[in-house]
């Protein structure tokens, strides 16, 4: 069997250099198994002509929204319906300025916004435009909507330039095709529950107690549980991320919010993943008025521990449930996240060094360590979406030895 047979996959060209490559992607596509349907803007028919891609796909290269059909059907959203994947590569920056706001002014982008399948971006522009405040907006946007994305790949550029933004290698870009194809639907019919973000503990009614955390690694944990078919509730933290519609969002603000909405709910999951940084301690006796300064030069506050939301679902699990805790990290991180994973009886622990600028807290990337039981698996950095599709993986390894059903196609 091969790697895509018996898929459909949507090929978006747009116009940059590296439209080139999508001729060789193409035929690496069709050689994995794909039917491959080519959409080319105006601009992409400058780069290479629509009959080099009918022969490699042996489909009609589609250029025009306003073409007559050889069937009667309205084209744009017969190709949106038939697609088990979407792909644009070379993606350019203004395709992806386009897509991040719903702009359909031409058949590519008509056919994208109106396409419910999973989607995946190969970015490829001058590292300038890459490096842009509004690309990278653009690209956050479209993260945050569960588009994926490969590349830009660091390298010689075809302006002359050396930096971030050449396009990543057809067979790259077929591997990437594969795995999200792999995810898809196999968490079906199962119910998670992600929590993510920071809790706030009051101080008084205009301050708080609260940490880093973005949130960043939860709603990428709850997105991609998403399109593995899983049934998803986000216990979210006040943090300033969105998330698709099919994700029931539950807003906490503290850590006594957090443990509340968790017992509530964690007996119904199959899964429950706690990547939420609550705060451990808070204010005793809060004020109930905005304290002010007295000239005194010093405020004492005297901090209490707060509930241990994770040692208390642990307490609550279930035969066959599957409890992961993540354990945020600046000295003697496996010993204390061992000292956890059996303190809070879970089944893992996603590990990571905030001590570090790269990753962790607030940043786009991560690097994992998961500690099981009887195993320690060091992750490769990655975006917070690679790492979050990578602790899925080993999510469904431990429900399909609890008996749930995570089945690979």
């Amino acid at each position: 069997m091969k790697l895509l047979d018996g898929k459909n996959i949507v090929l978006g060209v747009t116009g940059g250099i590296a439209a080139y490559k999508a001729c060789d992607l193409t035929s690496r596509l069709r050689k994995a198994g794909a039917q491959v349907f080519v959409i080319m803007t105006k601009n992409a028919c400058e780069f290479v002509r629509p009959l080099t891609f009918e022969t490699l796909s042996n489909h009609p290269a589609v250029t025009d929204t306003f073409a007559r059909p050889e069937t009667w059907e309205v084209e744009h959203i017969a190709l949106a319906k038939r697609a088990d994947l979407f792909l644009i590569a070379p993606a350019t920056a203004n395709l992806l300025a386009k897509a991040a706001h719903g702009i359909a002014d031409d058949m590519l982008t008509s056919t994208l916004l109106a396409s419910s399948a999973p989607k995946l971006l190969a970015p490829a522009m001058n590292t300038g435009m890459w490096d842009n405040p509004a690309t990278r907006e653009n690209v956050e946007i479209l993260r945050r909507r569960g588009f994926h994305l490969i590349g830009p790949e660091t390298g010689n550029l075809a302006c002359g330039d050396s930096g971030k933004g050449r396009m990543s290698e057809p067979e790259q870009i077929v591997a990437a095709c594969a795995e999200i194809l792999r995810a898809s639907e196999t968490m079906k019919g199962l119910r998670v529950i992600v929590t993510a973000g920071p809790t706030r503990e009051k101080l008084d009614p205009v301050r708080y107690l609260t940490n880093r955390s973005s949130g960043k690694m939860g709603y990428a944990i709850a997105e991609e549980a998403r399109l593995r078919g899983a049934k998803v509730t986000l216990v979210t933290g006040p943090v300033v991320l969105s998330s698709h519609p099919d994700i029931e969002r539950v807003r906490v603000e503290s850590t006594g919010d957090l443990l509340n909405a968790l017992t509530e709910r964690c007996g119904e999951c199959d899964l429950l993943i706690q990547s939420a940084a609550p705060c451990d301690f808070t204010v005793l006796h809060p004020a109930s008025q905005k304290i002010k300064k007295d000239g005194s030069g010093e405020l004492k506050l005297i901090l209490t521990e707060t509930p241990d939301a994770a040692a208390a679902c642990g307490a609550m699990k279930k035969p066959g449930q599957v409890f992961i805790g993540f354990a945020a990290e600046t000295e003697s991180h496996v010993a204390h996240a061992q000292e956890k994973l059996k303190k809070k009886n879970l089944d893992l622990i996603a590990l990571n060094d905030v001590s570090r600028s790269d990753i962790g807290f607030d940043s786009d990337d991560n690097q994992l360590t998961l500690v099981l039981p009887d195993e320690i698996r060091e992750l490769p950095k990655a975006s917070k979406a690679q790492s979050a599709a990578m602790l899925l993986d080993a999510a469904e390894e431990l429900l399909r030895r609890a008996g749930k059903a995570c089945t690979r196609t």
